[in-house]
């Protein structure tokens, strides 16, 4: 059983929030109280998601956006706040996996769309996250790092090198505003029964799942259990985290 939360008046906004793990966390955020604001570059699955939410008697609006590009992320948050009036929580998920390959058999295309939506995604979107709490005084910023953030692992270089950039990012941002009323984390997650997970090989994720201790795939809900108690004021003096979700992993 998890935690109850109250985010009653409390504003929530997700990225890569049409499926997975964004969209449970966002759901979760409702259930909590929170009006939620889905972003995603999926307009379908989006607002899809937002009508069930809707229908359900939460706030939430959708927000279809290329998490890469400054300009939408900036607006995004400009929307957010029309719409709502402020910005208190954010859970910057959006990520891709990539081609999966030797090191020496990437190409600099693939690496760099990588890049641009796993680290500069985190970027656009933390960036003007920030500036709105700051003008508050006050906030929590979740980002989605990954189990390949605190390891490597072979056929995922560009993959892992984002991940753990997010962790920089993440620490460095942290420190930034601590004093500020804001706290920065990020979530590390393993292994997770998602869609993203469905890309890769099935043997190759029997193998890796070998890794993780507690002999399962983890649940999206589990991940969002984490997101919101980051969020919480019972996590009021963690702060540039890094929070392993994955059953053990990185425990060996």
């Amino acid at each position: 059983m998890n935690p109850v939360y109250d985010f009653k008046g409390q504003v929530a906004l997700v990225t890569g929030a049409s499926s997975g793990m964004g969209l449970v966390t966002a759901q979760a955020f409702a259930e909590a109280g929170a009006s939620v604001v889905l972003v995603d570059r999926n307009a379908a699955k989006l607002n899809a998601a937002v009508e069930t939410l809707t229908a359900a008697g939460h706030r939430a609006i959708a927000i279809v956006c290329d998490v890469s590009d400054e300009a939408q992320a900036k607006a995004a948050v400009e929307r957010t706040v029309a719409e709502f009036g402020r910005l208190d929580m954010a859970y910057n998920n959006a990520g891709i996996l990539g081609p999966m390959c030797e090191m020496s058999s990437e190409t600099a295309e693939g690496y760099d769309e990588v890049q641009a939506v796993n680290l500069r995604g985190i970027w656009t979107f933390m960036k003007h996250e920030l500036l709105q709490m700051k003008k508050q005084g006050s906030g929590a910023i979740v980002n989605c790092s990954s189990l390949g953030g605190l390891v490597g692992l072979p056929g995922r270089a560009a993959y892992h090198a984002s991940k753990h950039g997010v962790i920089g990012l993440t620490k460095s941002a942290a420190l930034d505003v601590a004093a500020q009323g804001i706290r920065v984390n990020a979530v590390c997650p393993g292994c997770i029964d998602t869609p993203m997970g469905e890309e890769i090989d099935p043997a190759a994720m029997k193998e890796f799942l070998k890794g993780q201790p507690i002999g399962r795939f983890g649940r999206s809900d589990e991940v969002a259990a984490a997101v919101l108690w980051l969020c919480s004021p019972g996590a009021s003096l963690i702060v540039g985290v890094a929070l392993p979700v994955d059953g053990g992993f990185v425990a060996h």
